[in-house]
C-alpha cells in the first residue's frame, strides 16, 4: 500500500513541477526517549514564493517564476496532508497542511484556517509588533494589511480587546458607512495574534511629514474633519471611547497625489487627490461600563481632565479631534511638550486659565498654588511657553469667513471643561460643514452627503 501511496505523491508532484526526492517511514524520539511512529513521509522538491507565516499553509504556484524572492523549498509531507492538498487546489495555487514542520522551517506555513497571505512589503513596526501589505488569496489576490502581534501577553491581551471592540464595530456596521478602518479576520498563530485589515494609504501624519509639514488646505481639513466627526460620533453612539485619536491613526484610503512646484518658496510640493479617510488603531478603545485606565491619549492630544485624574468618558476624544484639526491646518502640534506641567501652561497661554472647579476637584493640587497653576514665567520652560505659543485666534492665516468657522469649530472643541464641550453630534451641524460638497480635492462620497443630510 506504501508503494502505491509513493507512486501516486510522485505523479502529483511533477504535475506540480515538483520532484520526488525520496519516501520513507520514520520513528523520531522525544526529549524523553520515547519513539514516536509516524505516517509515511515524502520528500518533494518543490517551488515556493516567500509569504507571511500567518497558518501553516503552504502556497505552491504551477511554476517556478523569475521573482527573485522564489526558490527552492525541502518540503516534507504526509499522505493526510496530500489529500487535503487536492481537496484545497485552486487555479495557480495549491494548499499544502504541515504537520509539526522542523523549527528550520516553520517560517514558511500557515495553519490551515484560509487561503495563505503572500507577503508585500512591511508596513510599520511598533512596539506591539509589525504590520504587513499581503495578497490574501481567499479574497481572489486582494491586498490586505496584516498585523502581527508579538508573542509578548500584554501586547496579546491588547490584541484580544481590540478584536472584541473591531467585532462590534463590525456587527454594528456591517457597510462600513461609519469609516472606522474594517477587520476582515483574525487568528492566532503559534502564539502570536494576528488581525487582518482592509489594506489603507499612508497616515494624515505620514502624508504631512513626507510633504515637509505643508499644511492641507481649508477644503481638505474640512473634508477630513467631517469623516473624523462622523466615526467618532459612531463610536460614541456605540458607547465606545476611542482614546488614541491622532493624525498617525487617520489614515487615507488612497493617498496618490499630484505634485506642484511653488516658485515663492523654491520647492516641490505634494497634494493629495482624495481625502476620504479611516479611523483607525482600536487597542485602547473603551466601552463605557469597562474599567477606565487612568491615563489615556497621546500626550500632545491629551484632555485636560485626564492630565488632572478627573475621569474622562466622550469628550476626551472631541479634545483630540480639536488638537487634530489644528494640526491639519497648521502643520504643527498644538501642545508640543512632554511635561504635564509644562501642558497646562500652554493651555492657559492659548485658551485662557484652567476654571477653578477643575483645580478644586483634581488631586493633582502640586500642579498649582492658591487656586492657580504654579507656573514661572522667567524660567528657560517659561521663555519657551510664551514664545511658542499665543491665543488661539491670533494662528488664524486667513480672515475669511471659513477659517474663523474653523477656529470657532476648535474652540467648541477644546472647552475645559467636558461637559461644556461641543458634542459630535453638534459638530456635524456645525456651519464650518455647510460647503462640504465643495472639495478642493474631491467630492465627499454619496454615503457622506447621505449621512450629512439626516444633520
Amino acid at each position: 500500500m506504501f508503494e502505491v501511496y509513493s507512486a501516486f505523491v510522485s505523479f502529483w508532484a511533477k504535475t506540480k513541477g515538483c520532484a520526488l526526492i525520496a519516501s520513507m517511514t520514520a520513528n523520531w524520539s522525544s526529549k524523553e526517549g520515547s519513539a514516536l511512529c509516524l505516517p509515511p513521509l515524502f520528500y518533494i522538491i518543490a517551488p515556493f514564493s516567500y509569504h507571511s507565516f500567518t497558518r501553516n499553509v503552504l502556497s505552491l504556484p504551477d511554476s517556478v517564476g523569475s521573482n527573485s524572492e522564489r526558490g527552492w523549498a525541502l518540503v516534507l509531507i504526509r499522505l493526510s496532508t496530500l489529500l487535503h492538498c487536492v481537496f484545497l487546489h485552486q487555479s495557480r495555487f495549491l494548499m499544502l497542511l504541515f504537520f509539526s514542520p522542523p523549527l528550520s522551517l516553520s517560517c514558511f506555513f500557515f495553519s490551515l484556517y484560509c487561503v495563505a497571505d503572500e507577503i508585500v512589503s512591511t508596513l510599520g513596526e511598533g512596539t506591539f509588533g509589525r504590520v504587513m501589505q499581503c495578497i490574501d488569496h481567499r479574497r481572489g489576490g486582494a491586498h490586505v494589511a496584516l498585523k502581527i502581534i508579538k508573542n509578548v501577553e500584554k501586547y496579546k491581551e491588547a490584541a484580544r480587546l481590540e478584536i472584541n471592540v473591531l467585532e462590534k464595530i463590525n456587527e454594528k456596521d456591517p457597510d462600513n458607512k461609519f469609516l472606522c478602518v474594517q477587520m476582515y479576520d483574525w487568528f492566532d498563530y503559534h502564539g502570536h495574534m494576528c488581525i487582518s485589515f482592509e489594506l489603507l494609504a499612508l497616515s494624515t501624519f505620514d502624508f504631512l511629514k513626507e510633504n515637509n509639514y505643508l499644511p492641507y488646505s481649508i477644503g481638505q481639513v474640512r473634508h477630513m474633519a467631517y469623516q473624523i466627526c462622523l466615526a467618532v460620533k459612531f463610536l460614541h453612539d456605540n458607547k465606545l471611547t476611542h482614546t488614541d485619536l491622532k493624525p498617525e491613526n487617520i489614515l487615507f484610503v488612497n493617498s496618490d497625489f499630484t505634485m506642484s512646484y511653488n516658485v515663492e518658496k523654491k520647492r516641490e510640493e505634494r497634494t493629495v487627490k482624495s481625502t476620504a479617510v479611516r479611523v483607525v488603531d482600536f487597542g485602547s478603545a473603551t466601552f463605557d461600563h469597562e474599567h477606565h485606565s487612568t491615563i489615556v491619549s497621546t500626550r500632545h492630544y491629551r484632555a485636560p481632565e485626564v492630565i488632572l485624574e478627573l475621569g474622562w468618558s466622550h469628550p476626551c476624544d472631541v479634545w483630540s479631534i480639536g488638537c487634530i484639526l489644528f494640526e491639519y491646518y497648521l502643520g504643527f502640534t498644538l501642545f508640543q511638550t512632554h511635561d504635564n506641567r509644562e501642558h497646562l501652561a500652554m493651555m492657559e497661554r492659548i485658551l485662557g486659565p484652567v476654571p477653578s472647579r477643575m483645580i478644586r476637584k483634581t488631586r493633582k493640587q502640586k500642579y498649582f498654588y492658591r487656586g492657580r497653576l504654579d507656573w514661572d514665567e522667567s524660567s528657560s520652560a517659561g521663555k519657551y511657553v510664551r514664545e511658542n505659543c499665543k491665543p488661539l485666534r491670533r494662528y488664524l492665516l486667513s480672515e475669511a469667513e471659513e477659517h474663523h468657522q474653523l477656529f470657532d469649530l476648535i474652540e467648541s472643541m477644546l472647552e475645559y471643561e467636558p461637559s461644556k464641550r461641543l458634542a459630535l453630534a453638534d459638530s456635524l451641524k456645525h456651519p464650518f460643514f455647510e460647503n462640504l460638497g465643495i472639495s478642493e480635492t474631491s467630492e465627499p462620497p454619496s454615503t457622506l452627503l447621505s449621512v450629512y443630510l439626516l444633520f
